[in-house]
């Protein structure tokens, strides 16, 4: 694994355990890895197996463990100082973890140590290669929540390019992803199905996206869209760390090499692009 990215995974680890009572939020790990907002947590999904969401609440809450056993603290204070509001709330997250209350845990003296391991090069494997893409103006329809359903979005579009005969002037079908799944609520996500206009003005009643091209890292993808993410994780956590590669702050984007109208799902091949630095 290349150091750098080995190295940013403890520093957020060291920096959630010494900050349990601060500010964690997702994009603050991201400054602290020195890292694209776009893509750190989805590099940290990959290393780990976990969210940073979920490794901030496991850190919060094994922190509060060793002051539960380990001192005399009030349970309301190893609260405050695990980063929740109040103790009910603490409470609760505590016993869904630990199997039983603060209280309860203390009396026990039970204590567990975390033992997080990073995952690099225990995904399938796929081919990377890094190519120099063109800056590309799309035209589509943009798409919010669950990335699995932004397949309406593209038939709404083809139905609007058939109707009207667009597709002369359109080249490549592409998605745009602009939010990380293991960073945002499926509601919020957002994303943009579409196809790089060649010619002409924007079609009605859509919307513009531009990319701007330049070094890229492209894992094609061979079979159902349904199965991508897992081409996902290889590239964040098996090509990535080994590259020293350092992604753009840009969101990652799909291209789409045949139609799923007359290909079969094992068939459809897609490119999965990341920009690069």
């Amino acid at each position: 694994m290349a150091a750098s990215y080995e190295d940013r995974i403890l520093r957020v680890l060291a920096y959630i355990h010494g900050n349990t009572d601060g500010d964690l939020s997702l994009d603050r790990l991201a400054d602290v890895a020195a890292m694209s907002r776009f893509h750190w947590h989805r590099v940290f999904r990959a290393l780990t197996g976990e969210t940073c969401a979920h490794a901030v609440r496991r850190i919060r809450l094994h922190r509060a463990a060793g002051w539960l056993v380990q001192g005399d603290m009030p349970i309301a204070q190893v609260a405050a100082r695990a980063g929740y509001p109040n103790q009910n709330s603490f409470s609760r997250a505590f016993s869904d973890s630990y199997g039983s209350s603060p209280a309860a845990f203390r009396r026990a003296g039970q204590f567990r140590l975390p033992n997080p391991t990073l995952r690099t090069g225990s995904y399938p494997m796929y081919d990377v290669i890094t190519r120099t893409d063109p800056a590309r103006r799309l035209a589509g329809l943009p798409h919010k929540g669950d990335y699995m359903e932004i397949g309406k979005s593209f038939e709404a579009f083809g139905a609007i390019c058939e109707s009207r005969g667009l597709w002369p002037q359109l080249g490549a079908v592409t998605g745009v992803y602009f939010d990380s799944p293991d960073a945002v609520p499926e509601a919020d996500l957002r994303s943009f199905a579409g196809a790089e206009l060649t010619g002409g003005a924007l079609p009605e009643g859509m919307e513009e996206v531009s990319l701007p091209g330049g070094k890229t890292a492209v894992l094609t993808y061979k079979g159902p869209y349904s199965d991508l993410h897992a081409a996902y994780h290889s590239l964040f956590g098996n090509w990535l760390p080994q590259s020293g590669e350092e992604p753009a702050d840009q969101p990652c984007y799909e291209i789409y090499l045949n139609n799923p109208r007359d290909t079969a799902p094992e068939d459809l091949l897609t490119e999965i692009c990341l920009p690069l630095k």
